[in-house]
């Protein structure tokens, strides 16, 4: 069995007795850290950084996680650098945070990482943007893994206030603003904890706007616990009493029954590539659509090699888009039979000169910038979606519009399962929102060139 610490971090949140109770039954750590009380959370990163620790991975968990599956023969098959969970949340559906698994090399390096003076992202999370910065000097990545984890269902009403003024400090970008609206259309009055969540974002709107500097933003967020009582007070709003186990066990009991965890019902965006699957992939984020874009793990590849089209990966993520799945609809369409595809198309030229931009730096062979997986997985794909390593304009032509006519043809029995979607198009969100049966939103389609910005956004 590996080494396993835990460093759990309260600042008092009604969860915390029963969430450090069951974060010891399923993680089964060799030691337990307690970082209690410390605000604001850069001050605890400070103190998490002087920890000595010996173990080989910590998991990283907040308070306001309630672990619900046991993670033991997870933790101890595991070898990543670091892997986020993703948990069921109460405001915003799944999503990763909370429980961060973290190999002990990064650790190291994360203590080691210089953070430069305003930098707005470490002001905001401390700890992901050290992290981050750690993992880029290692040249590791992130991966994603979905357990079993409550989040913020049973949050005092103070913690809530806080926690979401913070939310929409951390969602000035277009595209994390309009994943929280939408998350926030959801929020109903006849719940107290939408009502101060809801709250919370319009103080914050209000008070701390685009332009405000750091130093601003800086006392406000110390400001935040302080605020949090006021203003319940102006609600008439008395805090909870002390969370009980039942409240849990009833909460974990409904969820068991409506299966929420293991739905065979998935999106897959199986457009060429530069046709618009990563905007797409961002886009469906914004909806709570938890997608992965073009994985490349040793166990997907062996799959697709082997033809079993039951991906563990969708274990874990609501979808795949672009050229992974792209050949294989028919075969994921039989072992997902619930679910729902789109397929992004654009004007051919277009399309040509983009790809062969695209394929240009990126060799079949001898790619210094990826491991052997990596180029296993490249060439598999090259072959089986386009029938060549390198690029051919008449070649790339004819697999254009064929895999068009031949998806077109496949559901042509079944439209209701297919949204053919150009994104460069003005309607497309619209059309993207009536085919997956969600509000409209009245805003340009998400514009994503790189996996880099696609990562920041996800």
């Amino acid at each position: 069995m590996k080494k396993i610490d835990l460093v759990f971090r309260t600042v008092g949140e009604r969860t915390t007795d029963i969430a450090l109770e069951f974060a010891k039954k399923n993680i089964k750590p060799e030691k337990v850290h307690l970082i209690e009380n410390v605000k604001p959370f850069s001050k605890a990163m400070q103190m998490i950084l002087k920890l000595d620790i010996e173990a080989d991975f910590i998991v990283f968990m907040d308070a306001d996680c309630i672990i619900l599956e046991n993670m033991r023969p997870f933790l101890d098959k595991n070898a990543a650098a670091y892997v986020d969970c993703f948990v069921l949340d109460k405001f915003r559906g799944k999503i990763h945070t909370g429980v961060h698994i973290t190999r002990r090399d990064v650790f190291e390096e994360m203590k080691r990482v210089k953070i430069q003076k305003n930098d707005m992202k470490y002001l905001l999370r401390p700890e992901s943007r050290r992290r981050n910065l750690a993992l880029e000097a290692l040249k590791e990545g992130k991966q994603f893994k979905r357990f079993r984890i409550f989040h913020d269902f049973f949050q005092n009403y103070r913690d809530i206030y806080v926690k979401y003024a913070l939310r929409e400090l951390r969602s000035r970008t277009e595209h994390a603003r309009l994943k929280l609206n939408f998350a926030m259309e959801n929020w109903h009055n006849d719940d107290f904890d939408y009502v101060v969540a809801r709250e919370a974002v319009k103080y914050a709107r209000s008070i701390i706007k685009d332009y405000s500097s750091p130093q601003k933003i800086e006392n406000f967020i110390k400001l935040l616990p302080e605020i949090a009582l006021k203003k319940l007070k102006i609600l008439h709003l008395d805090e909870k009493k002390k969370l009980k186990m039942q409240e849990v066990l009833n909460l974990r009991g409904a969820f068991n029954a409506i299966g929420q965890f293991d739905s065979k019902e998935k999106i897959f965006c199986i457009g060429l590539g530069r046709t618009g699957t990563k905007s797409l992939t961002a886009a469906l984020d914004i909806f709570g659509y938890n997608i992965i874009h073009y994985p490349h793990d040793l166990t997907t590849f062996e799959e697709l090699s082997s033809g079993d089209y039951n991906l563990s990966i969708l274990q874990d993520y609501d979808g795949i888009s672009d050229i992974t799945i792209s050949p294989y609809y028919p075969q994921l369409d039989k072992e997902f039979p619930n679910s729902k595809f789109i397929l992004t198309v654009r004007d051919k030229e277009s399309w040509l000169k983009s790809f062969e931009k695209h394929w240009s730096d990126r060799p079949p062979f001898d790619d210094p910038n990826q491991n052997e997986i990596y180029m296993k997985m490249r060439r598999l794909l090259r072959a089986s979606v386009y029938g060549t390593y390198k690029f051919n304009r008449d070649r790339m032509g004819y697999i254009f519009d064929l895999h068009t006519k031949n998806t077109l043809d496949y559901f042509k029995d079944k439209p209701e399962k297919l949204l053919v979607l150009n994104i460069f198009e003005q309607d497309s969100f619209k059309k993207l929102c009536s085919f997956l049966n969600v509000p409209e939103i009245n805003n340009n389609f998400p514009d994503v060139k790189t996996n880099e910005h696609l990562f920041e956004l996800l």
